[in-house]
């Protein structure tokens, strides 16, 4: 199947650059990688990775919180 469609998104400029660094490691580039995301989610008809909350104790708010 030939590539015609056409993807915009807007995504943190950091995430970005870090993710094109491991890419760029691995020989792969971004619109490749997507394409293997979007193929993922066809093949096991969902996200390909387990979506969950961390887990941290109650009455601690979990989003921002960083390694540090």
């Amino acid at each position: 199947m030939g590539k015609s469609a056409t993807l915009n998104l807007r995504v943190n400029p950091e995430l970005k650059q870090d993710a094109e660094s491991v890419l760029e490691r691995l020989g792969i580039p971004m619109s490749t990688a997507v394409d293997m995301f979007l193929n993922q989610i066809v093949l096991v008809g969902g996200i390909p990775f387990s979506v969950t909350l961390p887990n941290v104790p109650e009455g601690i708010e979990a989003i921002g919180i960083s390694e540090k």
